[in-house]
């Protein structure tokens, strides 16, 4: 007899079962298919319907897109004779536009430093296990500085007038520091409208309400002429300094709401407490109501954080080639008249990226904390 035969069989304890996978049926792709999209007749109706809708758009879209598309033409006209599908070619030909604007050649090599840097701040304050993150905290804090001496230029570096930012660079300048400024302030608002104060709650209100009043492109249209009239004769404040206040002040009138919301919604119980504690007005919110509150409004303030985003794309109105500016400036130059749908549909990709990966970010922290239902 061989030594399989004389094996015995393995026992186990009172009460003890061995591990055994799940059925194939109820875990991984399976389960999620019968509880997502198969759960219910009307679900299976939707699904069908819409794998029907896809068969039929996405062969024709992807043929359009990738498959008859020409991705290197130096005009329209040459797209048309290379491919039926869509023109890419002005990406290649006007890529340099879209991402700096008119910053000069030769000191775009600023532009991408302090962009890596950027990167490199973003990881640093959203990564937890990121290697000495309490000690690189302080460069985040210095950032701002060295971006704007960096871009700008001074102390050693040429200086770049602001009149010639332009497409993505612009977008991230002024989406960055109208995200960054707007919160903080925001956050004071929120607690000033709250405040004992007549004065100080009655004067955030009002500017709550006027900037919440009045629209983003009336103020940029402010903040571009009739500025200059309220300053001193031979007095220049740069334009794209104004567009920043004004989208910050905007965005922040907004955001004080969210966060107001967010405060209404922390228990009365937890101010209590912090008074009983002994804790001054400060304290108990920097430790206990702050950090509820924000949690709490972790939805409405990324929402506030991508609207703002888009909005930046209103610059257009008063003359700053954003990167809508720049593709109507492509679609006005004779090479390229005609590919409309292609310049938007790039400038749209771009948006959605950047939004697509804010919204993804704020789902992570939802879940993190426990906010709301789990995703």
């Amino acid at each position: 007899m061989n030594n399989a035969t004389n094996e015995s069989p393995p026992k186990y304890e009172l009460g003890a079962h061995p591990d055994l996978p799940p059925p194939f049926a109820t875990s991984g792709p399976i389960k999620w298919i019968r509880e997502n999209l198969l759960s219910s007749p009307t679900n299976i109706v939707l699904t069908v319907l819409a794998v029907f809708f896809l068969y039929k758009i996405i062969p024709g879209l992807a043929s359009w897109v990738f498959l008859d598309a020409t991705f290197d033409a130096a005009s329209r006209n040459e797209c048309r004779e290379l491919g039926s599908g869509a023109c890419w070619g002005f990406i290649k030909h006007r890529w340099e536009l879209f991402t700096y604007g008119f910053y000069p050649v030769d000191q775009r090599w600023r532009v991408i430093l302090a962009f890596l840097l950027f990167v490199f701040v973003v990881v640093v304050l959203l990564w937890e296990n990121c290697p000495f993150r309490k000690t690189l905290r302080w460069f985040a804090i210095g950032f701002p500085f060295v971006a704007f001496w960096l871009i700008v230029g001074g102390l050693g570096l040429e200086s770049v007038p602001t009149d010639k930012f332009g497409g993505f660079m612009l977008t991230l300048i002024i989406g960055i520091t109208g995200i960054a400024l707007s919160l903080p302030l925001g956050i004071l608002l929120a607690l000033g409208r709250q405040s004992n104060l007549p004065i100080i709650k009655y004067a955030c209100i009002g500017f709550i309400e006027f900037i919440r009043g009045v629209p983003l492109i009336t103020l940029l249209f402010v903040a571009s002429t009739m500025l200059s009239y309220f300053l001193p004769p031979r007095v220049e404040f740069d334009l794209l300094l104004r567009v920043l206040i004004m989208v910050t002040l905007f965005a922040s009138a907004y955001m004080a709401e969210v966060i107001r919301g967010g405060l209404q919604a922390v228990p009365k119980g937890q101010t209590e407490a912090a008074d009983a504690m002994g804790l001054k007005y400060w304290q108990s919110m920097r430790l206990i109501v702050l950090p509820q509150a924000l949690k709490i409004s972790i939805p409405g303030i990324v929402n506030t954080f991508i609207g703002l985003y888009k909005d930046s794309t209103l610059v257009i109105v008063i003359g700053m080639f954003d990167p809508l500016g720049i593709a109507q400036a492509t679609l006005a130059d004779t090479s390229w008249q005609g590919p409309s749908t292609e310049v938007y549909l790039f400038v749209a990709v771009f948006f959605f990226i950047s939004c697509f990966l804010m919204a993804k970010y704020s789902l992570y922290l939802e879940n993190k904390l426990h906010t709301g239902h789990k995703r």
